[in-house]
């Protein structure tokens, strides 16, 4: 059978193969007459034998083949900078195809080998701590701009080394580019291609309120909540989304998670000297969220310059959990890591920026 792919051209110009979920792609390739299962085995070229070109495909038709060069393509990024901390963490820094850059963090620890991944270029939501905010906010990331960085970060690995874990905690609030990121996640786990265990996948969110439920609804991979304060006008001073979902709607929302059977929701609460890191703090935490399965993250705050924050000392990071963990919370110290290099969210692109500001006066 010979196919015209002029036909679908107006209909279908270049579409990107890692925009699509598998559903996606068997609607795209029945309109060249092809079987849904063809649609599995171009995601397994793709993302488990990692080839860049439909002539790779050798199951495929020469002819079938032909047709999706017309009307379709394979992405990929690059990666412009790394730096490699002497922990293992490794930086990457990701130029977009319209020049724009994004960060993904590769984290290794023990067993486990973990990914955190950006979901947006810059972030909309200002949180004070966060040197992403600061950059400003440009735009939401394609689905495959988000998928591309899975795939950039396995092709740099050692061939015996896989990825375990895929974090969205990277640049930009996962939940203000739902639609991508629910997307993303369907490639992630589709069993065809990436492979990825819901339990393997996180996406960490400032509370989002109604997209917070409609994850819980759409999919069951992990959720980190970012709380990092006990009141609401210490978390609105930290985080201006305070204003919008408070305190009470936000835990509201945790109470109300559909949590599948034996996990837990993780609150990430970053410890900044005198701001939120005193015995009360950790005494009000245990309080305010009494009766939500989860374990407690306490992340140290990681100084960068310009910042007016600054990290608790060793004996006041110690107190709070301590407070936390004498009521029967799992309260974990999280070390930063990559302190030799650019590992605070949003280091490694404020860089370039002031290198092009300072090339452009």
């Amino acid at each position: 059978m010979q196919y015209a792919p002029t036909v679908y051209a107006a209909r279908f110009i270049m579409v990107d193969i890692k925009n699509l979920t598998v559903e996606e792609l068997s609607a795209f390739i029945a309109h060249l007459g092809k079987e849904k299962f063809r649609a599995s085995q171009i995601i397994k070229w793709v993302y488990q034998k990692r080839v860049r070109s439909f002539d790779d495909m050798t199951n495929l038709a020469k002819d079938f083949r032909e047709a999706l060069k017309g009307i379709a393509f394979i992405s990929t990024i690059q990666a412009t900078k790394v730096e490699v901390s002497k922990d293992g963490t490794k930086k990457y820094l990701f130029h977009l195809k319209d020049g724009n850059s994004i960060e993904s963090v590769l984290i290794p620890d023990e067993d486990r080998l973990t990914l955190c991944i950006s979901s947006q270029v810059g972030c909309p939501l200002d949180c004070g701590f966060c040197m992403t905010g600061s950059g400003g906010f440009v735009r939401n990331l394609d689905t495959s701009e988000i998928i591309n960085q899975i795939c950039a970060v396995q092709d740099d690995l050692p061939e015996e080394a896989q990825l375990t874990n895929i974090v969205l905690m990277g640049m930009g609030e996962p939940l203000l580019n739902y639609d991508n990121v629910l997307k993303a996640i369907k490639i992630m786990i589709y069993g065809e291609g990436m492979s990825f265990s819901t339990r393997k996948i996180t996406v960490s969110t400032s509370g989002i309120v109604p997209e917070m439920l409609r994850l819980g609804s759409d999919t069951n991979v992990n959720l980190a909540v970012s709380l990092n304060a006990t009141t609401d006008e210490v978390r609105t001073r930290l985080m201006p989304v305070n204003k919008k979902y408070p305190l009470n709607k936000l835990l509201s929302a945790c109470r109300e998670y559909p949590l599948p059977p034996r996990r837990r929701i993780t609150f990430e609460y970053i410890l900044i000297k005198g701001i939120n890191d005193s015995l009360e703090d950790a005494r009000r935490l245990a309080r305010l969220v009494k009766g939500i399965p989860c374990k407690i993250n306490l992340i140290p705050y990681n100084e960068h310059a310009g910042s007016e924050f600054r990290r608790p000392s060793d004996e006041a990071i110690r107190a709070f959990q301590e407070i936390l963990q004498n009521v029967g919370y799992t309260a974990l110290l999280r070390t930063s890591k990559g302190l030799d290099i650019s590992a605070a969210c949003g280091q490694l692109r404020g860089k370039l920026l002031k290198d092009l500001h300072h090339k452009e006066h």
